[in-house]
């Protein structure tokens, strides 16, 4: 008796996006191909689903979905961005910052811009003679208000897939038992975390190693990135 062809069964587009969001974090690890190439299918469910979702969490299977539904310049696209004009993910700021042009960029894949604004913001949040200096001291970090770089970290890593953002950095150096000059080739950074704005130097994509982004000027040394690194709002974000 001969056998016909084998018989493929294709999700359904809803039933890929349920089964996308119900996952957990290594399941949908295995999804994320599928999701992306069936974008066009999926788009038009997405807004419907975003409305479900828990905006005050940093969950970066949103952070996907949203990009996926902004990827194009047509009226779904449109009709999200109206409605979230300072961006879907709320995020709040104890020194009255507007993070919305930030949470922008990262919905764009705007990194390199992403990354500007991340670093102007630190400056903000370290007063007004970092903002005159153009950088910021180790001293001023502990200072900053710990919403504030939550906040930050959170717009990160829900639109990193995870990948990008503070508390992605401590996990990694936590892994490695501290060891920072470990820690810079593991970031895709130049060795003893030399920091420098060419865009050639850095990878601005998802492309880029776990936790390349976002950057923190190591010209005069660790001091900067271990105080950020060991603020109290960031720790509890990885302890938690």
């Amino acid at each position: 008796m001969l056998s016909g062809p084998p018989v493929t069964t294709t999700v359904r587009a809803d039933q890929l996006l349920e089964r996308f969001l119900a996952a957990n974090p290594r399941q949908r690890r295995s999804l994320l191909s599928q999701v992306q190439q069936r974008a066009a299918e999926l788009r038009p469910l997405i807004p419907e689903q975003i409305d479900r979702l828990d905006a005050t969490a940093d969950d970066w299977a949103a952070g996907l979905l949203i990009q996926l539904l902004v990827a194009e310049d047509d009226s779904l696209s449109q009709a999200f961005r109206q409605r979230y004009s300072d961006g879907w993910l709320a995020v709040t700021s104890a020194a009255g910052l507007d993070y919305g042009p930030l949470q922008q960029a990262l919905m764009d894949q705007a990194f390199e811009e992403a990354d500007r604004l991340t670093s102007e913001h630190l400056r903000q949040l370290a007063g007004e003679a970092a903002v005159k200096r153009g950088y910021v001291y180790y001293s001023e970090v502990p200072p900053i208000a710990s919403v504030d770089l939550e906040s930050l970290d959170r717009l990160w890593v829900v639109y990193s897939q995870g990948r990008f953002g503070f508390s992605v950095q401590i996990r990694l150096l936590r892994s490695l038992n501290g060891r920072w000059e470990q820690l810079w080739p593991r970031l895709g950074w130049k060795q003893g975390g030399v920091w420098t704005r060419y865009p050639s130097a850095f990878t601005w994509s998802l492309e880029a190693p776990e936790g390349h982004l976002p950057l923190v000027n190591q010209l005069r040394g660790v001091r900067l990135m271990d105080a950020l690194l060991s603020h109290p709002g960031l720790q509890q974000r990885v302890s938690a």
